[in-house]
């Protein structure tokens, strides 16, 4: 192995995968990364950025070449051909990751999870659970959990992180950017999508790209195919989030916004021509049925779980939409704008 502080981040331009980038980076990793496209120039920012595609095993394969560590981050934008191209492109990470001997980081979801595994009341999910999706999207899920477990036991390693719906300044397209508020706006409402008392698992980004960046620095200690729930915040009765944004918009602007239901019925309406309202109604389940998660392997790995106080992650993640800075809002004593 040429370095094993070597790591290939596929999909560094998006949400988690930028988030990773940036905290291996400062963890002292040798970060590499692929972008389509004409092939970029220097930068400056201590990133070796590569021309390749995820769909290339050729680009991969060489890419990956004397790497320990394989961020397995990539997703078709605005989920078009996600059903067509996912599988090929984890395909590829993994032929690149039994040739070097290196462990691909996959950040997980609770989509593989159909509604027969939802604890019961007063339970927690386990990593175990059964996975029976009743949805195309988490049926790939499933499948890529199969393939890494499969390529496990061919020389390469495995480390799954499953978290709840992320949240962040650069978390991409996720429900809190794209239902709850809309970027670049004041926020005058919030869409709440959930069923009244009904809770919610959130995971802020941050937290998410610290924890799988403090696992690998001991995943030497782990079994070849790992997997770890991360409990993140849990919003048990739907009104913590929304009272945080609230809060949070409220000290910054003075006016606090009004929370209404979700439009699921505009939804229906209009996924027939909308593919990200189409993916958002197919999981509307995960916002019916409390889906809390157990970290109790991650805290028995690491002694505790990265976790930033609620509103704190709220503000940094509104500021980094923009919805705080929106020409015309004043700023209320006590905080300061950025």
């Amino acid at each position: 192995m040429e370095n094993t502080k070597t790591v290939l981040v596929l999909g560094a331009t998006g949400g988690i995968g930028g988030e990773m980038l940036r905290q291996l980076l400062a963890a002292g990793w040798r970060v590499r990364a692929l972008q389509r496209g004409e092939t970029p120039s220097p930068r400056g920012d201590g990133i070796e950025w590569l021309r390749g595609d995820a769909l290339s095993r050729t680009d991969v394969l060489a890419a990956a070449r004397g790497c320990a560590v394989i961020v397995h981050a990539v997703n078709p934008p605005g989920y078009r051909n996600w059903g067509q191209l996912v599988l090929p492109m984890l395909d590829n990470t993994i032929a690149a990751a039994i040739a070097e001997g290196a462990t691909i980081v996959l950040p997980g979801t609770v989509y593989n999870f159909g509604p027969d595994a939802f604890p019961a009341p007063h339970d927690l999910l386990a990593e175990d659970a059964p996975q029976r999706p009743l949805t195309r999207k988490g049926a790939i899920r499933v499948e890529m959990e199969a393939r890494l477990e499969r390529a496990s036991t061919r020389g390469a390693r495995v480390l799954i992180v499953r978290a709840g719906d992320f949240f962040g300044p650069r978390a991409g397209n996720n429900w809190f950017s794209q239902g709850l508020v809309k970027a670049g706006r004041p926020v005058r409402r919030i869409l709440y999508p959930g069923a009244p008392g009904v809770g919610h698992q959130w995971s802020y980004l941050p937290d998410v790209a610290r924890t799988m960046v403090q696992l690998l620095d001991v995943r030497g200690t782990l079994p070849a195919f790992a997997r770890f729930h991360m409990a993140g915040h849990w919003d048990h009765d739907g009104r913590q989030m929304t009272g945080a944004i609230a809060r949070v918009t409220e000290l910054a602007t003075g006016v606090p916004p009004a929370v209404r239901r979700f439009p699921w019925w505009l939804a229906t309406l209009a996924s027939p021509f909308v593919a990200t309202l189409r993916e958002m109604r197919e999981m509307r389940y995960l916002w019916r049925t409390p889906l809390p998660m157990d970290n109790t392997q991650l805290l028995a790995v690491l002694g505790r779980e990265a976790h930033t106080p609620l509103d704190e992650a709220v503000k940094a993640t509104l500021e980094g939409m923009g919805n705080l800075n929106v020409t015309g809002k004043k700023n209320a004593p006590g905080l300061p704008a950025r």
